[in-house]
């Protein structure tokens, strides 16, 4: 499904596209083509840092009581190209302040600006609404570093660890099993 060359190899490109699809769909129950606002920012809160998930899910129930985004609804190219963010995190978040005042603190603006300009990826007004709303921690009206990249840092830095370093990682080690006493003893 996913070798397109018959090589032997994952086109990742393919998987993260299916994955995010799927994403979308589970909260996309009734087939509308949009999900709502409180279900795209479940998404963000599921890619955060575990150590701030308490107060993202806070956040979020929040979203009801915001006559903006309560019943906004998000295509799933609004997810997309979030998700395509949440990837480039890091040189993301370096555009992304130097785009903003010099106190370091970014109003929506920048944040829609510095997307554009650096990734041409273009996010509606909607999804830096649900942005600010998630990580404006002191509800200022501007994001600061720690409001925002290090509550995404985290969780994106864990996904971008190479696949041999994880299950993958390890489900190889069976092929090697004969050149390392440790794996033929695990696999045997």
């Amino acid at each position: 499904m996913f070798d397109v060359h018959n090589n032997g190899l994952v086109d990742g490109l393919r998987i993260g596209l299916k994955i995010l699809r799927l994403e979308f769909a589970h909260y996309d129950y009734q087939s509308r083509q949009t999900i709502s606002a409180k279900d795209f920012a479940l998404s963000m809160v599921a890619s955060a840092d575990m150590s701030h998930l308490g107060r993202l899910l806070e956040r979020v129930d929040g979203l009801n009581d915001d006559p903006r985004l309560k019943d906004a609804r998000l295509t799933f190219e609004d997810l997309k190209n979030f998700a395509e963010l949440r990837k480039k995190l890091l040189p993301f978040s370096l555009a992304l302040f130097s785009f903003g005042e010099v106190n370091g603190l970014l109003t929506r603006d920048d944040f829609q600006r510095a997307a554009s300009h650096v990734y041409g990826i273009s996010l509606s007004n909607i999804v830096v609404e649900i942005v600010f709303h998630l990580f404006d921690a002191n509800r200022d009206g501007n994001l600061s570093f720690d409001e925002f990249v290090r509550v995404l840092h985290k969780r994106e830095k864990d996904v971008a660890q190479p696949m041999e370093t994880g299950i993958m990682g390890w489900l190889s080690c069976g092929g090697n099993r004969m050149h390392n006493p440790l794996s033929s003893w695990m696999f045997s």
